[in-house]
């Protein structure tokens, strides 16, 4: 399922026992799911763009998965975007890129919108062995700036898995107890900002180049 940038349309997947798996929008204003793209062919993991006029998904048309984009709410013809196979499509929030996953290979792929939107070659960001999404929907996020990959890393065969779950509720107030020098909190409410030190609330994600980034530590922050 996936929203449009205004909130006001959803796409969604419906299963049809004569054609599998379709492609339907719903708009809020009155809840009628609609057909936005059924074959004979499994369609699936609409995403919508950034900016609600086109929609990426996922088709097993040539054989094998791949990913294609199509204008919204349409007509128009599709634009294929991965060319050796493809699941998990995700747009860079900028709207001028796709990534998806081929295997261990993250890739990318330019997008040109105006005047027709055209895509480029599909290159490999980073090739790593990260847990792929047991579906075909995105098991990873990308970052507002799309410089950054939250993913998720199997646990090796040398790792414990934990044996609790801390939540830890009034996160702020305890901060401004063991930190009393914070400065603020950025608009999207993403990091905190103390003596130009960032502490991400995700702290560790995945670079474009494939190394992991890892920001300060609530401990490393306060003794700073």
């Amino acid at each position: 399922m996936s929203w449009s940038p205004d909130g006001q349309t959803l796409s969604l997947i419906e299963v049809n026992p004569e054609t599998g798996f379709d492609l339907w929008v719903m708009s809020v204003k009155d809840h009628n799911p609609t057909p936005f793209l059924g074959t004979r062919f499994n369609e699936s993991v609409p995403r919508f763009s950034p900016d609600g006029h086109w929609l990426t998904y996922l088709s097993n048309e040539s054989g094998r998965n791949e990913i294609y984009v199509r204008p919204f709410p349409g007509p128009g013809a599709k634009v294929q975007i991965s060319i050796d196979g493809g699941t998990e499509p995700c747009w860079n929030p900028n709207g001028r890129e796709l990534f998806y996953r081929n295997g261990d290979k993250m890739m990318a792929v330019g997008i040109t919108l105006q005047p027709t939107l055209t895509a480029g070659k599909p290159r490999v960001l980073f090739e790593r062995p990260l847990l792929l999404s047991p579906a075909t929907t995105p098991n990873y996020d990308v970052s507002h700036d799309g410089q950054r990959f939250l993913m998720v890393k199997a646990a090796g065969a040398a790792e414990t898995a934990p044996a609790q779950i801390n939540v830890v509720f009034n996160w702020f107030e305890e901060l401004r107890r063991v930190a009393p020098g914070w400065k603020k909190l950025d608009p999207r409410g993403r990091s905190i900002l103390r003596n130009d030190q960032t502490l991400n609330s995700l702290n560790e994600s995945e670079g474009r180049n494939g190394e992991f980034v890892t920001s300060p530590s609530l401990e490393q922050l306060t003794s700073g």
